[in-house]
């Protein structure tokens, strides 16, 4: 990973960039405010890549994030797709559909919850803390040693912070990442307050700019439909299975106005671009609406 501090003194030493550098300045388009786990997605995933820490192009809703890209207000997007311990965004499967992105990358980050206040505080001196709804059911085993501490869901946890923070607000805590913390001024109370440790989400990459060989691909993303005739989905993964792809996530939604009918989100890894070649070719008559969400490099 490449710092700003390192690429100075190389430059000062060499009088130029160092091969491996590449600068990116782009902006990348994010859902919620600067300090999210959002944004630790989008910086994680690009400084594994060796590019500079992106700028960050706040969205209020996961729909922005793609009129971000379209108006061009942002060059690519970071989205969260699923999660270990509330399973998946459902209405975000429904947007991989709607809009023509085709997934480049993923990114998995460990999801930390903290509780933070303004400086000088304890815990005890703590009566409110507002933070994000799914953050709040992450740490309600915490909370319950501190009977007195009234939770209240907001949109964000990061805006949670800022508003503490940019309000001065006393007895008043958020729980939020570490960068929201150090961003926003807060001191951090409780480090790793969630349930479960093992506590991860995904994230999802769109950038047009990311170009993978072949040779590198190693998962890919689909949505499609099937007749409605039994065994129709059993006969698409046996012959997927054949080819020795490996089905990762499967996800079905109902398809709006047809009754018992469903888009089916797969994701898939393998080790041959070419078996997986021959197996979409082998499934693709079993299929309707077929479309290639993505084919990339897989982060675990």
């Amino acid at each position: 990973m490449l710092r700003i501090d390192d690429i100075v003194k190389y430059v000062m030493l060499s009088g130029s960039l160092p091969d491996s550098f590449i600068f990116m300045g782009k902006k990348i388009a994010i859902q919620g405010v600067k300090g999210c786990f959002h944004e630790q997605a989008a910086r994680l995933f690009y400084q594994d890549h060796g590019h500079i820490v992106p700028e960050i192009v706040e969205c209020a809703a996961f729909d922005d994030l793609y009129r971000s890209m379209d108006s061009g207000t942002a060059d690519a997007a970071v989205m969260a797709i699923e999660n270990t311990v509330s399973g998946g965004l459902l209405p975000n499967f429904e947007l991989l559909r709607k809009y023509d992105r085709k997934i480049k990358g993923e990114v998995f980050l460990r999801i930390q919850q903290n509780l933070m206040a303004m400086p000088g505080q304890r815990i005890e001196d703590i009566k409110e803390v507002r933070t994000h709804y799914m953050a709040i059911n992450q740490t309600r085993e915490f909370f319950k040693d501190y009977p007195w501490i009234r939770l209240v869901e907001s949109e964000d946890t990061a805006k949670s912070a800022a508003d503490v923070a940019q309000g001065g607000l006393m007895g008043v805590g958020a729980v939020a990442s570490v960068l929201a913390a150090d961003m926003y001024g807060l001191e951090v109370l409780a480090e790793g307050i969630e349930t479960y440790k093992q506590n991860f989400t995904r994230f999802l990459v769109f950038d047009d700019s990311l170009q993978v060989a072949h040779d590198q691909v190693d998962k890919a993303s689909m949505c499609f439909t099937l007749p409605h005739t039994p065994g129709s989905l059993a006969h698409v993964l046996t012959i997927l299975s054949f080819y020795g792809m490996n089905l990762t996530r499967i996800q079905s939604l109902p398809i709006p106005g047809q009754e018992w009918q469903y888009f089916f989100y797969v994701d898939i890894k393998f080790d041959d671009y070419v078996r997986y070649e021959q197996a979409l070719a082998a499934v693709r008559p079993l299929m309707e609406d077929l479309n290639i969400l993505g084919e990339y490099k897989s982060a675990i």
